[in-house]
């Protein structure tokens, strides 16, 4: 980014399920403000890639926190082109792949890693200055300050046939699987997917991504720091 990134702390928390088109968003309107851009989902997801590497069973707490602990996982934050290393590998794709897909709600549900991950995440925050960072628990644990926090929701049926078209997947199946992580995600004892009481609520079913931005980038303008 170098040239491209802007003085003066703004930290955006965006919220949202899979398929609500929130790391589309969160990506442009991080490019539109010169700020960093981190994806918390991925640090989940490579979290899940060790986990399944190492032969650990996601349901085994203990063991998936001992992974957690021990491998070294690095994220990159400029939105043209953030990548994702497990163990000085790049795991870009890996991460995205159906199996990490199956188990990281089970992963992410294990509180070590939360406390783990989330630390992380206030740290880099803390250093990035000006960033818009998403996931799901953002506005609610991770930035409670945030300057402006988001929760994007679409309908299950467009959730569905946006998730589908990225994986080439049926849409049924697709969202039989968004469904569940939907539930798991929402019903898990530490740090579930939550609307922040003092979020702004916008439904992407029928807008698109130019849309979303340009409706962000207007609330950031009235707070004074777009």
């Amino acid at each position: 980014m170098g040239e491209n990134v802007r003085t003066g702390r703004c930290v955006v928390a965006v919220d949202g399920p899979s398929g609500s088109g929130k790391s589309t968003v969160s990506r442009r309107l991080a490019a539109g403000l010169g700020a960093r851009y981190l994806d918390t989902g991925a640090m989940y997801r490579a979290i899940t890639f060790a986990v399944l590497r190492s032969g650990v069973d996601p349901a085994d707490a203990e063991s998936v926190a001992k992974v957690a602990g021990e491998v070294d996982l690095r994220i990159g934050t400029d939105p043209q082109g953030y990548g994702v290393t497990v163990d000085g590998v790049t795991v870009d794709a890996e991460i995205r792949g159906a199996e990490v897909t199956a188990a990281v709600s089970a992963v992410a549900a294990v509180p070590a890693v939360r406390t783990l991950l989330v630390a992380r995440q206030r740290e880099m925050i803390a250093n990035a200055g000006r960033i818009v960072i998403e996931g799901r628990d953002i506005g609610s644990v991770v930035a409670p300050d945030a300057d402006l926090k988001v929760y994007l929701t679409a309908s299950e049926a467009a959730r569905a046939q946006r998730r589908s078209a990225e994986d080439a997947a049926d849409v049924a199946a697709t969202a039989a699987d968004l469904a569940r992580r939907d539930r798991l995600d929402s019903t898990r004892k530490a740090d579930p997917l939550q609307q922040s009481a003092d979020a702004v609520v916008l439904d992407t079913t029928e807008l698109g991504i130019d849309e979303v931005v340009v409706r962000l980038r207007e609330l950031l303008t009235e707070r004074g720091v777009a």
